[in-house]
């Protein structure tokens, strides 16, 4: 029987338009001058900088160069922990300024909601931030939906597409995987989810639907048919 939910962000309970046509660009303008005032005062954001210089090889004193690798990891969608750790500083800035509301599906609202009540352990698995989780959730267009997730997990547990960074998180959880359903629009991440043993869900919003043995929703309500099969 499920009694846990992990859910992916992107594609999943949230539109990819959002991140990439409005976090992202966001990020990439501001994301020089936050590190220019913040570099030197702030210790968190000095912490990612010289997690930065580790990875990149620049000088930890080069601000620019430091900045210009961000930029860069910006472009090329890289999931690397120090930028997700930056930006999600940067997003709370925009979200508490109101530059931008956190985008939900109305069907995962919705059912995010109806499983909270029924007694479902929801958590979330994103490559972004768990600061960045909880501020799309917690300053979305429908409200504050923090209180309905039990966890978060970012990168810290390892990549989405390896199967021991859902072992990690069964463990952190103490639950058997075949309790856990999975939902994701990324089937490498299903596979990998598969192979520690829970169960998955593969969310397809638009186009066609894969020629699969795994099981497909177009959208949450499909999802809860599932849940109320199992």
């Amino acid at each position: 029987m499920i009694r846990v939910i992990l859910t992916d962000i992107e594609g999943t309970t949230s539109s990819i338009s959002f991140v990439h046509e409005v976090l992202f660009p966001y990020a990439a303008e501001h994301i020089g001058d936050f590190i220019r005032e913040g570099a030197a005062g702030n210790p968190a954001i000095a912490e990612q900088l010289d997690a930065v210089a580790q990875r990149s090889g620049v000088d930890r004193d080069d601000i620019e160069g430091l900045i210009e690798v961000l930029q860069s990891w910006i472009r090329d969608d890289r999931k690397e922990t120090p930028l997700k750790a930056l930006q999600g500083m940067l997003w709370e800035q925009g979200y508490q300024q109101g530059a931008f509301h956190g985008h939900i599906y109305p069907d995962a609202a919705d059912y995010l909601q109806r499983w909270h009540d029924r007694g479902l352990r929801l958590f979330v698995y994103s490559s972004g931030s768990v600061k960045a989780q909880k501020l799309i959730f917690g300053f979305s267009e429908a409200g504050d939906f923090t209180p309905f997730f039990s966890g978060y997990f970012d990168t810290r547990v390892g990549g989405k597409k390896e199967s021991q960074s859902y072992r990690n998180i069964l463990e952190q959880l103490g639950v058997e995987p075949e309790t856990v359903l999975f939902l994701s629009d990324v089937e490498a991440e299903l596979q990998a989810a598969e192979e520690a043993g829970i169960r998955t869900a593969w969310l397809v919003r638009e186009g066609e639907l894969p020629d699969t043995d795994r099981v497909v929703a177009r959208n949450f309500a499909e999802v809860d048919d599932l849940l109320r099969k199992r």
